[in-house]
Parts: structure tokens; sequence; C-alpha cells
């Protein structure tokens, strides 16, 4: 046991944890099957009800590593306690919104402030897993954690479908006031476990908070729109290359300041790099997988959008399963294994479910799916433990801060790229069904075009879908799941190429008791 945690049980604060934690995971894919009953409730415009969902993104993406830095500077458990409640009181208001001119604004601004209370709350409730596991538990401490996580991503939607329709009364307000019990629970455990409170008091870096804030929130919105607007939109490429600029700035600058947001020179670190560049690569495919695969049931195989999204909990079957397997590993042999193996395990999931895609039958499917999910489970949390892990054990947080950073601009790059994948490819498909049916070319690419962009969205009547049409977004899929066997191959070469074999050694630094003098402010140097 770290000595940090004064004697309280490990395990009750993991579970303060996770509960913690659990609010922003359910939340980035709860509000999305909620989303038309939503707009036509309030009588908000199509952009309003884009900008709820996309608000909670953007905003937890831009202020992860100010959360990181935040959370080393005045206390874990404190950053954890405020971003809990601001959590709670941002959901509240999002479930009161009112009807009437006020509603887009109040909803959008209220899952703003939701974003906010999860990136001051997520790398803290990190910091405090890692702080409370020494190095020999870590790993399948937060392989519970990342997997329980990452599973309560999976059942949002169907989360959010069977609130919407049992809960008459609230009906989709239920989705945003379920957080509070949620809270509540994750309140009172830290109240009994009082996780460690570690701190290391330190002046704000607001001169790299006023470039790293727009610079990721301009660059993310770039990617997340390009698969709707079309790349051919100067704005897309505007936004994209103003946001990089400003962080190309802003790591200059930091480079030169005493006390920086993030401190650059963890990156001289060759194993903390080369897991950013890991996970970064690794969730093009993760986070998209659910949109797709969700999608693809609605329009492919013409299910409900809470049916659809079963095929998601057999992707999160081999997820959780090998993610424990993985975090005891990484504590016995280290990351290099787990990690290159996982993604070795992902690729071929993603290739050999590509190739079944087409079927229209899930039971077709399945066993690939799982196979998929558990090479993502077996690396993915390892591979962000073990960058953790170069940490000092004062800038935790602030390591967090930088591997959600990377992750969040894997997931919407990944979104840009297969989203315009899928709609090119959809577009093409469909063109050349309704030529094959008699319609002109123009006139047939001319309907390809808003066939294409109107289920790529995911929306319309799935009743109403021909069979042509299913067969062709099937095929379309089938590219997708294709490009993300790609991906893990990438990922999965980098790993082999740039991993070291063996187990990480404590530290002098990691071990030290709280309150201790640093050995520096030099990241921790690599110690296979």
């Amino acid at each position: 046991m770290s000595s940090s945690t004064g004697g309280q049980s490990r395990s009750l604060i993991l579970t303060a944890m996770i509960f913690a934690v659990a609010m922003t995971f359910i939340d980035q894919t709860i509000v999305s099957i909620a989303a038309p009953t939503i707009q036509h409730d309030l009588g908000l415009t199509s952009s309003g009800i884009q900008w709820a969902i996309n608000a909670y993104l953007l905003t937890l993406a831009a202020l992860f590593a100010f959360g990181g830095r935040l959370a080393d500077i005045a206390g874990h458990r404190k950053m954890v306690v405020l971003g809990v409640i601001i959590f709670a009181g941002a959901s509240a208001l999002c479930g009161a919104t009112p009807h009437g001119p006020a509603a887009e604004a109040w909803l959008v601004a209220f899952r703003a402030v939701q974003g906010a209370g999860g990136a001051i709350m997520f790398p803290a409730a990190i910091a405090i897993v890692v702080v409370t596991f020494d190095l020999r538990s870590r790993g399948r401490a937060l392989a519970l954690f990342f997997g329980i996580a990452g599973a309560l991503t999976a059942i949002g939607p169907i989360v959010g479908g069977f609130l919407i329709q049992s809960s008459a009364q609230w009906g989709w307000r239920a989705i945003f006031w379920i957080n509070i019990p949620v809270a509540v629970i994750a309140l009172a455990l830290i109240a009994i476990s009082r996780p460690p409170n570690e701190a290391r008091p330190a002046p704000m870096d607001y001169r790299g908070l006023a470039l790293i804030v727009p610079g990721v929130a301009l660059s993310v919105f770039g990617f997340q729109q390009s698969a709707l607007w079309g790349w051919s939109k100067p704005v897309i490429w505007a936004s994209i290359a103003v946001g990089v600029i400003l962080l190309v700035v802003f790591f200059r600058v930091e480079a030169r300041t005493a006390s920086p947001l993030i401190n650059v020179r963890i990156f001289e670190n060759r194993t903390f790099t080369v897991e950013n560049i890991i996970l970064g690569i690794a969730q093009m495919a993760f986070i998209p997988v659910f949109f797709f695969a969700a999608i693809y049931g609605q329009v492919a195989l013409a299910e409900k959008a809470t049916q659809s999204s079963l095929i998601i909990l057999y992707f999160f079957l081999g997820f959780v399963v090998c993610a424990q397997i993985g975090g005891r590993l990484l504590d016995r042999i280290g990351a290099r294994r787990p990690v290159v193996l996982g993604c070795a395990l992902a690729a071929a999931g993603f290739g050999l479910w590509a190739g079944k895609v087409t079927d229209l039958r899930v039971g077709a499917q399945v066993i690939w799916i799982v196979m998929a999910g558990a090479g993502m489970g077996l690396m993915l949390g390892q591979a962000n433990t073990d960058a953790i892990n170069r940490a000092s054990r004062y800038s935790y947080g602030e390591a967090t801060g930088i591997t959600q950073t990377v992750r969040n601009y894997g997931a919407s790059l990944g979104f840009a790229i297969l989203g315009t994948v899928l709609i090119t490819r959809f577009r093409s498909a469909v063109t050349s069904s309704l030529t094959a049916k008699g319609l002109p070319g123009p006139a047939a690419a001319s309907e390809a075009a808003k066939i294409a962009q109107f289920q790529g969205g995911g929306t319309g009547n799935i009743a109403d879908i021909p069979a042509f049409i299913r067969a062709d977004f099937a095929a379309a899929t089938r590219d997708v799941l294709f490009g993300m066997c790609v991906i893990m191959a990438v990922a999965g070469l980098v790993a082999l190429r740039g991993l070291r074999p063996g187990v990480q050694q404590e530290t002098d630094e990691a071990a030290a008791p709280v309150g201790a003098g640093l050995a520096g402010e030099r990241p921790d140097a690599d110690l296979y």
C-alpha cells in the first residue's frame, strides 16, 4: 500500500474514484441517443442540438491539461470533489432546461460546464489511483478503473434509451438527473475513504492556458465538423490550422516558462512519448467504433437505436475481460507485450469483423466484435498506465491531462478520417445502385449525395430504408472497419519498435512520502 493512503482501504478509494468519473463516461454517449427527443421537445435547431452534444466534448478536451495541472497544484482529492459538484450541478441544470427562446443557449452553456467539471475531476481521480497503488499493483487497479469506465461509455446509449422510455414524467431530463445520485454516492465514498490529497503549490500558468484552450478547441472542432460540413469548407481548414499554430506556439512558450502548465520536457522521456503516440493512434479507432457500430445497426440492420447499441456490448465483453488480463501482465512483465499483442489482436478483430459486416447478420460477426474489443482492452489501459508511471508522483495529474488531451485528439482525428471514408464510400455505392436501377448518372450522384449526408448523420426513419441502401451502408462500414484494422496495425508497429521489454522499477520520487522534496523538475528517466 502506498504511504499516502493512511491505512485506508485501497479498494474503497478505487470504488470512490470509479463512481466519481462514471458520470463523465456515460455522458459521452448517453446524450446522443436522446438528441432527437430533446430537439423536438425544446424546439431546438439542428445546429443547436449538435452544439449541445459538442459543447461537452469540446470543453472536456480543451480543459484536460488545465485540470491536470490544477489537481497537482491544489490537491487531488479537492479537485475530484470540486469536479463532482460542478458536474452534478451542471447536470441538474441541463435537466431543468426551460422551454422557450432561452432553451438552446441554456442547454449548450451547462453542457459546457459539465465538460469543465469532467476535465477538473478526471485527471485528479487518476492521480489518486496512481498514488494509492504501488507500481506492482497499479496495473490491475487501473485496468479495473479503465475497464469499468469504458463499459459505462458503451452502456450510455442503452441507459439513455431505457430512461427515456420508462420515465414518462421526466422524459429526456432523466438522462441528466441520473447523474445526481451517482454524484452523491461518489461524494459519500470519498468522505468515508478519504483518498490522499497530495499537492505541490505553484503559480498557475495563465499564458499557457490562454494558448492551449483555444488551440485544442479550434483544432478538435475542425476535425469534428469535417465529416458533416465537408473538407471543402474553408472554415474547417482555418479552424484546424489556427488551432495547430496556437498549439505550436504553446509548446515553444512552455519550454521557456518557469512554472509551465505542461512541463514539455516530459516528452524527453522516450517511453512517455511513445505511449502517447500509441494512445493517440489507438483512439482513432476506439471511440469512433461506438458511433459507427451503432449507426450500422440502425441503417444496415434496421434496428432501433437501443437494440443497435447492443453491438457495442459484445465489443465490451471482450474489452472488460482482457483489460484485467492486460493489467496483470503489466504488473508482471511490463507494458510492451500486452500493448503489442493487444494491437495485433484488435487489428485482426477489426479486419475479420469487416469481412462479415456485409452479411447483415450480427450472429456471424459476434466473435470478431469480441476479438476487436479484447485487443483494445489488452492494450489501451496498459499504454495509459505506463505513460502515467513515467511522471513524478507530484505530476500525475499533469501527465493524465496530457494523455487525455492526446486521446481526445486521436478520437477527433479518427472521426474526421473514418467519417469521410464512410460518407464517400456510401455515396459512391448508392450512386452505382441508383444508376443500375435506371436513374441517369448526374441525377443518381445528386440523390446519392443527399442520402449519404442524411444517413451519415445517423438520422432517418429506419423502417423506410430500402434493402439496397442497407447493403450499400454495410459496404461503407466494411471500409471503415478495414481502416480501423490498419490504424491498430500501425499502433502495434509503433509499440513493437518503440517500447522496451521488462518491468519498470519504482523511482525515488514515486516512493517518497508526501511532502518530500523533489529531485529536480526533470522528467523521470526510462527505467526498464
